[in-house]
């Protein structure tokens, strides 16, 4: 019997069979009816090139089947359907090895009932069976990768937009405040040290702090090297000092920071470290109670040097802090801010080779805890002076 004589006497049985496969795969949400869809118009012109290919004009059947080995300059019938159906099962969350299992279930399907049936087919009419086997499995894996791609630029676009309105909205925020506080201070009818002047500090402070955040983040998600050196742990507790203590002023609380050991050091990259510990800074001058103690202590046990951040927030809700480290979370008080601190403070803390946690204290407050290795600066010389 001819092939094509062959798939239209047992065309509802082939289709059965195809159906009884993909029951035994998971459906991913699908009906069966949508991943029977490429099945039924594919074996129809299957049926209409082994057609063609009996009469005087073979080469007519090019048109439905395609060459052998495709051809990117003319897209065929079965191409045209093939990339139309790659692109619905990308739509119902399938993967490319499920796209080309359909189209093998009905190559599979034929070759176990012609032999149940005792029935052989011509060289020719196999050879035609696999190129349009392999036109449709290309032309449908292709519509489905170049549809993925264009899915996952969309939402990688829609996240970078949302990021860029979030800063561009609190970039507005700060300028639009400190522009009507330094209005009020021009006219002359308030000081710059009263209310005013403190809304125009914070105001800067704020957006100071929202500049450095963002120039982290970049370096962090482009991926740029690390530039590490070794450098004295006290001389950047003691310029985070001096850069913190305005927003402490500005946050109405008391800021402490003991003294550290001059000859720890830290070897890591200082821009990322000094944005890390400066985010944490930041996260306890914004949520500890106004008038109470935020800590800033760097110390060293054994072979690891430790910079504790403790506030007064008042200690942590139930399950915050499983949720305070993931991008855009923000705290359940105050919700100004694009919720990133934390996020980048972890990262960067990890690409120096640390580690970075919070603990709770309950009905105080929180610390934040930052882990390096410990290093050593070499102690000063000493010389005696002969007279």
């Amino acid at each position: 019997m001819m092939m094509h004589h062959f798939l239209n006497h047992n065309r509802l049985e082939l289709i059965e069979r195809c159906r009884d496969k993909v029951a035994l795969r998971p459906l991913r949400g699908a009906t069966r009816e949508q991943l029977e869809h490429g099945v039924p118009l594919f074996l129809a012109q299957l049926i209409e090139t082994l057609q063609i290919e009996q009469t005087a004009e073979p080469m007519r059947s090019r048109a439905i089947s395609g060459q052998a080995g495709g051809d990117k300059q003319f897209l065929s019938v079965i191409g045209a359907t093939a990339a139309q159906h790659g692109r619905e099962l990308l739509g119902l969350g399938f993967t490319v090895d499920q796209v080309v299992h359909g189209y093998g279930d009905l190559c599979q399907s034929i070759g176990d009932l012609a032999a149940k049936r005792n029935e052989a087919f011509d060289v020719d009419e196999y050879r035609t069976l696999n190129r349009c086997l392999d036109n449709a499995i290309a032309d449908a894996v292709t519509a489905f990768s170049g549809q993925r791609d264009v899915v996952a630029a969309d939402q990688q676009a829609l996240a970078v937009n949302e990021r860029l309105g979030f800063f561009a909205h609190e970039l507005r925020n700060y300028l639009n405040t400190a522009t009507l506080a330094l209005t009020a201070i021009k006219t002359g009818k308030v000081g710059v040290s009263g209310t005013t002047g403190a809304v125009l500090d914070r105001s800067l402070v704020g957006l100071r702090n929202l500049i450095d955040r963002s120039l982290t983040e970049v370096r962090m998600s482009a991926g740029m090297s690390l530039q590490n050196r070794l450098y004295s742990l006290a001389d950047l507790i003691a310029e985070l000092r001096c850069a913190a203590t305005l927003e402490a002023q500005v946050r109405g609380c008391i800021f402490t920071v003991p003294a550290v050991d001059p000859l720890l050091a830290v070897d890591a990259d200082r821009d990322l470290l000094f944005s890390a510990v400066g985010n944490l800074l930041q996260y306890a001058f914004k949520f500890t109670l106004p008038g109470t103690e935020v800590t800033l202590h760097a110390y060293a046990e054994a072979e690891r040097i430790f910079i504790n951040v403790k506030d007064h927030c008042g200690g942590l809700a139930p399950h915050v802090a499983e949720n305070m480290f993931t991008p855009f979370a923000q705290g359940e008080a105050d919700k100004t801010g694009l919720g990133l601190g934390l996020s980048i403070a972890r990262r960067s803390v990890e690409a120096n080779g640390g580690r970075l946690s919070v603990r709770n204290l309950p009905g105080c407050g929180c610390v934040f805890t930052l882990e390096l290795p410990r290093h050593a600066l070499e102690p000063p010389s000493t010389t005696e002076s002969v007279d």
